[in-house]
């Protein structure tokens, strides 16, 4: 390969390891910000009902709390729930919430961890393989 597609191929592919690399990271920084400044609350779990333009599988469900200062907040929970980690209707979950903006949540417990650093690996991957075939086609 070699040319313009196998430049295309190496641009491409750079670009999306960078940018997979740097959800990941940016995705484990606020992990560590709101386990580190955030506030623990307990939640309210809230089923809804989806619609057909809810393209979340399976779909999340609403999380209630309250924060220091009294106001009611609900958000989408970041996580779904799953037969391992059921969030029911009517049951309750600890989270942690940003001060300065409660929407920004942290389910205890689920943080998703691997998936940031399959991100990083992921973009780290791509990165090297973009560069690896800039180098055999140039």
């Amino acid at each position: 390969m070699g040319g313009t597609a196998g430049f295309a191929v190496v641009v491409f592919g750079g670009l999306g390891g960078v940018v997979a690399y740097l959800a990941g990271v940016v995705g484990l920084r606020d992990l560590r910000r709101l386990r580190r400044v955030g506030v623990p609350a307990l939640a309210l779990v809230r089923a809804r009902i989806p619609t057909h333009e809810d393209r979340a599988l399976p779909p999340r469900p609403l999380l209630q709390f309250e924060t220091e200062d009294g106001r009611v907040v609900e958000v989408f929970s970041p996580v779904p729930s799953t037969p391992r980690h059921p969030l029911p209707d009517g049951g309750h979950v600890q989270v942690r919430y940003d001060p300065a903006d409660p929407r920004q949540v942290l389910v205890e417990g689920r943080e998703r961890r691997r998936l940031e650093y399959g991100f990083v690996a992921l973009g780290l991957l791509m990165v090297l393989a973009a560069i690896t075939l800039a180098v055999a086609v140039l």
